[in-house]
């Protein structure tokens, strides 16, 4: 995919080093952005073989709503480095895409509001507090007012990040419903790993966008996407240097079963005509 060598290629040009808490300085840029039209295929990267399955394990973790790892580590490993020996994490995705706490009665300011326990997508925990499934509701808000520009999934939580060993990158995403009826999607990311991370996060909201837009009656779009601190590891560059002498293949096609979002399950996706480059090995920053 050419957008994503063009990324590569101007962070090489145009970044500047950096030092960070991995400890393995970064090239790194401020506030890139690409967007892809997801008509012209599934964008998984061809200049390079992604690990799909890896990917699609992370995508259905994430939408369980979990805030441990203990069943995505019997497929992938990739988020091992910063779990405890019990596989929990200090920060998920999914707990907070389809769990978002909600402020506990007495807790509001002034005049402030907050969901009601009686909402239909507001649920009990185990501890007996409440939290918000905000991808069941974003498809809801998609049928019932698509025009909206208020469609947001929010995996950040400031009284967690700052404490956090590893707060979320993908900070938050936006839904919004073209005139035509097609849904494009904008993730604003807050640090981008463009080797390792970003194939994944490419590859992981355009299947989002798909599974979402069906959900809702709509048709595929675009996914945008922002990048605040949009870097290269120093250890990285020479394989990606390689890469940008690749050049692009054909974009696969991804198909889907016709379930509900809720029901699928991972042998009901199947990648269609992916034709890839050799693999390249990058190493990972902890």
């Amino acid at each position: 995919m050419q957008q994503y060598l063009d990324l590569v290629d101007r962070v090489l040009k145009c970044g500047t080093r950096k030092t960070n808490r991995t400890g393995v300085d970064t090239i790194s840029t401020f506030a890139e952005f690409y967007r892809v039209d997801l008509a012209d295929g599934y964008p998984l990267i061809t200049t390079k073989k992604v690990n799909f399955k890896a990917m699609l394990h992370e995508v259905f973790w994430y939408l369980s709503g979990a805030d441990h790892i203990r069943e995505l580590r019997k497929h992938t490993k990739i988020w091992d480095d910063w779990a405890d020996e019990n596989g929990n994490l200090e920060t998920a995705y999914g707990r907070y895409w389809r769990r978002y706490p909600v402020p506990a009665d007495g807790t509001a300011l002034g005049s402030e509001v907050f969901v009601q326990a009686s909402h239909p997508h507001v649920h009990r925990e185990a501890d007996g507090s409440l939290s918000f499934d905000q991808i069941g509701w974003a498809i809801d808000e998609l049928r019932a007012n698509p025009n909206s520009r208020r469609i947001v999934i929010n995996a950040w939580h400031p009284a967690n990040a700052i404490v956090s060993k590893l707060p979320p990158c993908h900070a938050f995403w936006v839904l919004n419903v073209r005139g035509d009826g097609h849904l494009n999607c904008h993730l604003t990311q807050r640090s981008a790993d463009i080797a390792l991370g970003v194939p994944f996060n490419l590859a992981c909201y355009a299947l989002l966008t798909q599974i979402i837009a069906r959900e809702a009656g709509l048709q595929v779009g675009e996914f945008a996407h922002t990048l605040i601190d949009a870097h290269i590891y120093v250890n990285h560059v020479e394989n990606l240097k390689k890469q940008l002498t690749r050049k692009p293949l054909t974009l696969p096609k991804l198909e889907v079963a016709e379930k509900p979002l809720n029901d699928l399950a991972f042998e009901d996706f199947l990648l269609v005509g992916y034709q890839h480059h050799d693999p390249i090995k990058f190493e990972v920053a902890v």
